[in-house]
């Protein structure tokens, strides 16, 4: 594997966020340009080359030696996921909103704060198995017609080093 697409550590074994941030930063017009390509001109087999690069990625990132997203982008809830989480709480839906909710600007339902209240000092999510569907899905890089969501892929490579990770070797993959 190329060197560039090898992964940075800090010296406490954490992947370094601000690594990958910067390198995000520097190249999020070229990520920009050749995402915009594939939309363009979609090669055959997109779909299969997405699921194989974006495995091949969660092999080398360890997501609790980062939790990047949990520290610092809150994930929408939806009715589901506020209904499944308060119910496994034993809490009242109201409660659960009132304790960790609030409506942002485009009228969703996100934390009221960050990093994420069930995140361990440990990087482990403490309900894990009923995580909202965005947490899930997140950094969303094994999307079939990943072209489709270009703008959310270059705005996650700013906070998910495995996203970065992702177009990097996508861009490798496609010459």
């Amino acid at each position: 594997m190329a060197k560039s697409l090898e992964t940075v550590y800090l010296k406490d074994g954490q992947v370094d966020v601000a690594h990958y941030h910067d390198l995000a930063l520097q190249k999020q017009k070229e990520h920009a340009k050749f995402l915009a390509t594939l939309k363009k001109k979609k090669p055959k087999h997109l779909d299969q080359l997405v699921q194989k690069v974006h495995n091949e990625v969660f092999e080398q990132i360890d997501c609790t030696k980062c939790a990047n997203c949990c520290k610092s982008l809150g994930p929408l809830f939806t009715e589901a996921d506020i209904e499944r989480i308060a119910k496994a709480m034993r809490m009242k839906l109201g409660k659960f909103e009132e304790t960790y909710l609030r409506v942002d600007e485009d009228g969703d339902k996100v934390f009221n704060c960050m990093p994420c209240p069930f995140l361990g000092e440990d990087n482990l999510c403490s309900i894990y198995a009923l995580r909202p569907k965005a947490c899930r899905e997140f950094p969303h890089t094994d999307r079939k017609k990943i072209y489709q969501i270009n703008h959310l892929t270059i705005k996650n490579t700013l906070y998910c080093p495995a996203a970065y990770l992702f177009v990097e070797k996508l861009r490798q993959e496609l010459g």
